[in-house]
């Protein structure tokens, strides 16, 4: 792995966990249960990355490793502490959306990984617009997992919509992760 990945994973991990140490504190100081623990859960996911550094061939490019921060911020601090997803109704749908884009070129860079040079031009244009796209549904149907699990058990706030924020929600995942999935398709020859 490059030294500049490296320093961007340490750098940002160690901001986004200073900044949600931070936010947890404070709202544990206000007693406000819903914002300590989504502050909680941003260490976490901000500190992920940082198992990055140990693998030995890490297939995620500085884009990617930025724009999954980029999530993380607008999931966790926007979207769920600044009140994004109750101010503005599309910003739900633009994270999934999102999502959905951001997984499908996870997906491209796994194949990059996975599949030797030599061996792509073999590999059909079918294979990989699945592969992407099925990276990309999957992880929104986890994600709905986790806002399913999450409101029975912490928060009652994340599926405020129910059965029409799931669906609307898995319809721009799966649009992001279908316009990744015809870009690969279509530049298979370039991946």
């Amino acid at each position: 792995m490059s030294i500049l990945k490296h320093k961007i994973i340490i750098i940002f991990s160690l901001v986004f966990i200073a900044f949600m140490t931070g936010l947890l504190i404070f709202y544990l100081k206000k007693d406000d249960t819903s914002r300590w623990m989504v502050a909680l859960g941003g260490i976490l996911v901000s500190a992920l990355p940082i198992s990055l550094l140990f693998v030995k061939n890490n297939p995620f490019n500085i884009p990617i490793i930025i724009g999954y921060y980029v999530f993380v911020f607008c999931t966790t601090f926007l979207g769920s502490i600044a009140n994004f997803y109750v101010d503005f109704k599309w910003w739900d749908s633009g994270l999934h959306f999102y999502k959905g884009i951001f997984v499908g070129f996870m997906g491209i860079a796994l194949y990059k990984l996975y599949i030797p040079q030599k061996a792509r031009k073999d590999v059909s244009r079918w294979v990989i617009f699945l592969f992407v796209l099925s990276l990309s549904v999957t992880a929104t149907v986890l994600w709905e997992i986790y806002e399913f699990a999450g409101d029975l058990t912490f928060t009652h706030t994340m599926q405020r919509g129910g059965n029409k924020d799931t669906m609307y929600d898995i319809i721009f995942g799966l649009t992001g992760g279908l316009l990744i999935s015809i870009y690969s398709s279509v530049q298979k020859l370039k991946l």
